[in-house]
């Protein structure tokens, strides 16, 4: 049986849900090899200069910027951090040797998957010193890198690119045309293909909302955002014919808050939740960030989006919401501030149903397309 260790960090939720979805298709699949999860973060900590001057690591000082909305100047902040990275390189490598070298008599990978950005020069040079010769094989898990050094390297190895502009910024480089695969989206949990055959009417009612009236999912990742809160009031003083699910996460503060507001319109709040994909097809459209996990998993069960671009817009997602405007698939706006005419332009001229058709073209069948690039990909370590 073979080995495969995928990389992921915990800097948003999208690189842990990619790497753990992959993980659960293989299993689910019966593939000859052994899915080994490796965090990032636990291998790099001793050279976390972050952690050393302010006590807290990378990966949470990015979750704190996301559930308090500090993202203003992000590509700046983007680029310090990248500077810093460069500065430990040699550290960084040094550390990813010696933990495939010194891994307590556990065998080696057959091959390597990072769904990280950021640090893939020190982990596949890392990987080469222990391990020479050891495919290595990097997953986008955005819609479209952010040049320079973000996804992307000059280094031997193969990339999965889920969107036509990734597939074209890699040739672009100057990667060979083999070593680039493009698969049909975004990484998506496989529980999204299940079957889900619910009535919406009476899941909404059985909830307390009006069984026919249009109906928006506000989701915000794991964590929510006070934005949320704004969201809610934006529509309700606005005369719109709408009501709300809300995904507040694990923020049970947010949670209570939203819950005690009293509205005009119907609402149903919700807290961490397993459920998404039956909340998402309870719905009839989405209000949320342009995250590409997000955006792909309502894409997927045919639900437009209304979005922001604008200057907060982290600099590796501003692409999304151009392409779901590309693509016909929601409303962009500058500002959250005018949701309320966002929806009502969903809701009105036959929008939100060419919408949906054109969500219904999109079929994303990345997750199992990439378990089979894995099989070939596997198979290519030396042996001996």
């Amino acid at each position: 049986m073979g080995i495969l260790d995928i990389i992921f960090f915990d800097a948003g939720g999208g690189h842990r849900a990619a790497a753990t979805a992959l993980k659960s298709v293989c299993e689910q699949q019966g593939r000859p090899w052994e899915v080994r999860l490796v965090h990032l973060q636990d291998i790099l900590a001793p050279v976390d200069v972050f952690k050393k001057v302010l006590r807290i690591d990378l990966q949470e000082i990015y979750n704190q910027m996301l559930r308090r909305g500090w993202t203003l100047g992000s590509e700046q902040g983007l680029r310090f951090m990248q500077g810093v990275i460069r500065l430990y390189h040699g550290s960084e490598v040094r550390l990813m040797k010696e933990w495939w070298e010194f891994r307590s008599g556990a065998p080696a990978p057959d091959g390597v998957v990072s769904v990280v950005p950021n640090f893939n020069r020190a982990i596949y040079e890392g990987l080469q010193a222990a391990l020479p010769g050891t495919p290595y094989m990097t997953i986008l898990t955005d819609l479209a890198d952010f040049p320079p050094a973000f996804w992307m390297e000059k280094q031997d190895q193969d990339l999965i690119c889920g969107t036509e502009d990734a597939y074209r910024q890699a040739l672009e480089m100057g990667h060979r045309r083999d070593r680039v695969k493009r698969v049909s989206g975004m990484i998506l949990n496989p529980r999204f293909y299940e079957p889900l055959e619910i009535d919406p009417a009476r899941e909404r009612e059985a909830v307390g909302l009006d069984p026919a009236k249009p109906t928006g999912l506000v989701l915000f990742g794991g964590y929510g955002t006070g934005v949320m809160s704004s969201i809610l009031d934006k529509l309700d003083g606005s005369g719109l014919d709408v009501q709300l699910i809300l995904i507040a996460g694990r923020n049970e503060k947010l949670r209570q808050q939203l819950q005690a507001r009293r509205t005009r319109i119907r609402k149903h709040v919700v807290g961490f939740t397993s459920e998404v994909p039956r909340y998402m097809k309870m719905a009839d459209f989405m209000i949320g960030k342009p995250g590409p996990g997000s955006l792909s998993e309502a894409v997927h069960l045919r639900l437009p989006a209304v979005t922001v671009r604008n200057a907060w817009t982290l600099p590796q997602e501003r692409f999304n919401s151009e392409w779901l405007r590309a693509h016909d698939l929601g409303v962009v706006l500058r500002s959250f501030d005018e949701v309320d005419a966002g929806v009502e332009k969903l809701l009105t001229g036959g929008t939100l149903a060419r919408m949906r058709e054109s969500a219904s073209r999109m079929e994303n069948r990345a997750v199992f397309e990439i378990a089979d690039l894995l099989a070939e990909f596997v198979a290519r370590r030396p042996r001996g």
